[in-house]
């Protein structure tokens, strides 16, 4: 029990840190002159609070549990729509889940590749303000689970015959993806984009 009250306060703890530095990042934002330092730091405050959100989902689930994805990603997913689409935009973040549980190290490997690929999607799928929706599914399929985030929006910018742009987004996921023992996987086209991360079962 004493190890119980003195995890809940260091997931109190890291939740303030977090806020704090979020708010310290977004503050630094608006005050300097530079757009592209405005732009890295403003995807660096992001980041940050999708840690935050990932975090407080797992902390709501209580200590020791494993954690249904289903109910988990939807409530993620429904926060990172608050913060980050606001009323403005004509954009909805759905989940499609079938039944399946997962540890608390997979849960936040799940969540964070979640939060990266709708970040990405709303950067680079969406320009000025378009409307659409971002679909993410995940099926449990016994020791195997496949994760995907889907979006029809403009699809990728890259010309044809152009190298892909490997971004911090796409270096996170693919890290993550590969701790999880899973591949990625991408398509993109004027009809939108979908990344797939796909972990077989185990014989």
């Amino acid at each position: 029990q004493a190890k119980e009250i003195l995890l809940q306060e260091m997931q109190h703890r890291v939740a303030n840190s977090l806020q704090i530095i979020a708010s310290i990042l977004l503050l630094k934002a608006r005050t300097v002159h530079s757009e592209e330092t405005r732009l890295h730091l403003q995807d660096a405050h992001q980041r940050v609070m999708s840690v935050a959100t990932v975090q407080e989902q797992l902390h709501a689930s209580g200590l020791n549990e494993r954690i249904e994805i289903g109910p988990y990603l939807t409530k993620l997913c429904a926060s990172l729509a608050a913060s980050m689409v606001g009323e403005r935009r004509a954009l909805s973040v759905k989940v499609q889940a079938s039944s399946g549980g997962a540890t608390s190290s997979e849960a936040v490997s799940l969540g964070l590749i979640v939060t990266e690929l709708v970040i990405n999607a709303l950067k680079h799928g969406f320009p000025s303000g378009a409307e659409g929706e971002i679909l993410v599914r995940y099926d449990a399929q016994g020791s195997g689970w496949s994760l995907s985030v889907s979006d029809n929006g403009s699809g990728s910018q890259e010309g044809e015959g152009e190298p892909a742009h490997i971004g911090l987004g796409t270096s996170i996921v693919e890290a993550l993806a590969h701790q999880l023992d899973a591949t990625v996987e991408k398509t993109s086209g004027p009809e939108g984009t979908l990344v797939s991360i796909v972990a077989p079962a185990v014989s």
